[in-house]
C-alpha cells in the first residue's frame, strides 16, 4: 500500500500563489508516476500537472506557464507550485501514485486539499 498525504491548500486571492505538497510513504517501490489531479463542484476530476515514466512532465493547457511540478526524491515528496491562481482554479486538488506490478497500473490516491481562489 502507498499512503498520500497532501496539504498546503487554502483560500487565496486571484493572481496569489499557493505550493501544495504530497508526501509519499509506505510501499513506494515500483511508483512510476505522481500527479495531481483536481475537481471542482460538478465536474469531473482533471489531470493538472504529473510526472511520467523518468522525469518527463505533463500540465494541462489551462496551467501551463502558471504551476509547475517538481519532486524530492529524498523526501518522496512531489510538490505543486500554483501562480497566478484564477478563480476556476478552486477545486480539491488530489495526489495520484501509480505503480507497475508485472504490467498491472495500481493508482493510490490522496485524500485531497481544498483550494479557494476568491477576492
Amino acid at each position: 500500500q502507498v499512503q498520500l498525504v497532501e496539504s498546503g491548500g487554502g483560500l487565496v486571492q486571484p493572481g496569489g500563489s499557493l505550493r501544495l505538497s504530497c508526501a509519499a510513504s509506505g510501499s513506494i517501490f515500483s511508483i512510476y508516476a505522481m500527479g495531481w489531479y483536481r475537481q471542482a463542484p460538478g465536474k469531473q476530476r482533471e489531470l493538472v500537472a504529473g510526472f511520467t515514466s523518468g522525469s518527463r512532465t505533463n500540465y494541462a493547457d489551462s496551467v501551463k506557464g502558471r504551476f509547475t511540478i517538481s519532486r524530492d526524491n529524498a523526501k518522496n515528496t512531489v510538490y505543486l507550485q500554483m501562480n497566478s491562481l484564477k478563480p476556476e482554479d478552486t477545486a480539491v486538488y488530489y495526489c495520484k501514485a501509480t505503480k507497475l506490478i508485472a504490467n498491472n497500473e495500481y493508482d493510490y490516491w490522496g485524500q485531497g486539499t481544498q483550494v479557494t481562489v476568491s477576492s
